[in-house]
C-alpha cells in the first residue's frame, strides 16, 4: 500500500486538480466576459431603435390626432355652415329666448 501511495503524488502542476479547475474556471470568466460585453452593445442598439420609433409613433399620433380634429372640423363646417362664420348665422335658428326682446 504504500508503494501506491507514494506512485500517486506527482510533482507536476498539471496533476493537480486546483490548477486545472482554477484555469477553467478563469477561462469561463474570460468568455464570460466578452458575452456580456456584447450582450450590453447589442442591448443599447435595440434600446436606442425602439427610442427612435416610440418618437416617431408619437409624432405620427399626434399628427394623426390633428389630422381627425382638422377633418372633424370640416366635416362639421360642410354640415352647418353658420358655425364657420357666426356672422352669418340665421336669424330663425337662434333661441327664441335670446332674441332681442325690443323685436316682438
Amino acid at each position: 500500500m504504500t508503494v501506491l501511495a507514494a506512485a500517486s503524488s506527482s510533482t507536476s502542476a498539471w496533476d493537480q486538480p486546483g490548477t486545472l479547475g482554477f484555469l477553467v474556471v478563469f477561462g469561463m470568466g474570460v468568455v464570460l466576459y466578452f458575452v456580456f460585453r456584447s450582450l450590453v452593445k447589442h442591448l443599447r442598439k435595440i434600446n436606442e431603435a425602439a427610442r427612435i420609433e416610440a418618437q416617431r409613433a408619437e409624432a405620427a399620433g399626434q399628427a394623426d390626432a390633428a389630422d381627425l380634429a382638422d377633418g372633424a372640423r370640416q366635416n362639421a363646417a360642410r354640415q352647418d355652415p353658420a358655425r364657420q362664420d357666426p356672422a352669418r348665422q340665421d336669424p330663425a335658428r337662434q333661441d327664441p329666448a335670446r332674441q332681442d326682446p325690443a323685436r316682438h
